[in-house]
C-alpha cells in the first residue's frame, strides 16, 4: 500500500469522479486508485463503438446512449466495489438520474467528485488532447446538461486550477472525513 494511503469509509464505497470532459477525471481518478490501492475503471471505455462515433462525429449523446453506458459502468463498479472493498471510477455523470443510476448499481454506497472549471479552461484543455474521440464542440452541451450536485447528494465540488496531487490531497481527506 502507498504511504500516503488511509482507509476511506468502514463501508464498501464507489468514489466517482465526474464532470464534463476536460475537467481532469481520469488524472484524478488514476490518483486517488493509486492511493486507495484499488481498481480505477476509466468511463470512456464502456461506452458502445456506435456512441464513440456519435461523439467523434460531433453529436452529443442522448440518453438513450448513456443509459446503457452507465449500466455497464455501474455492474463493473458494483463488482469491483465488492471484490477489493473501494473502487474508483471517472465517468461524467452530468445528470442527477446519471448518478442516482450509479448510485443504485453500487447499493447506495458511492462518493462523488465534481471537478469544476472555467468554460475557458476546459476548451484549452480540450484543444490540447489530440487524438481523443470527444470534441471541443461538445464542451457546451455537456455544460448545458451538466446539474450540480444537490445537497442530499454524497457529493463535493473541487475547482480543478489546483495541481493534481493536491486534488487528490483534498478529495481523500474528504472521504476520511466521511464524505459528506
Amino acid at each position: 500500500m502507498p504511504p500516503f494511503a488511509q482507509p476511506v469509509p468502514a463501508s464498501p464505497v464507489a468514489v466517482i469522479v465526474m464532470g464534463v470532459s476536460g475537467c481532469g477525471k481520469s488524472t484524478l481518478g488514476a490518483l486517488l486508485a493509486e492511493a486507495l490501492d484499488c481498481p480505477f475503471l476509466e468511463g470512456d471505455s464502456f461506452h458502445s463503438a456506435e456512441a464513440i462515433e456519435k461523439m467523434r462525429g460531433g453529436q452529443p449523446l442522448t440518453d438513450e446512449d448513456r443509459w446503457p453506458w452507465l449500466d455497464r459502468l455501474g455492474q463493473a463498479l458494483a463488482d469491483a466495489v465488492v471484490t477489493h472493498g473501494v473502487a474508483v471510477a471517472a465517468c461524467s455523470a452530468l445528470r442527477k438520474g446519471y448518478r442516482d443510476r450509479l448510485l443504485t448499481a453500487v447499493g447506495g454506497h458511492a462518493r462523488f467528485i465534481l471537478l469544476d472549471n472555467s468554460r475557458e479552461e476546459l476548451l484549452a484543455r480540450l484543444k490540447n488532447r489530440p487524438g481523443h474521440y470527444m470534441p471541443a464542440s461538445l464542451l457546451d452541451s455537456q455544460l448545458e446538461t451538466l446539474e450540480q450536485p444537490l445537497g442530499e447528494e454524497p457529493a463535493i465540488t473541487l475547482v480543478t486550477d489546483a495541481p493534481p496531487t493536491t486534488l487528490r490531497d483534498a478529495a481523500l481527506d474528504w472521504l476520511r472525513n466521511g464524505g459528506c
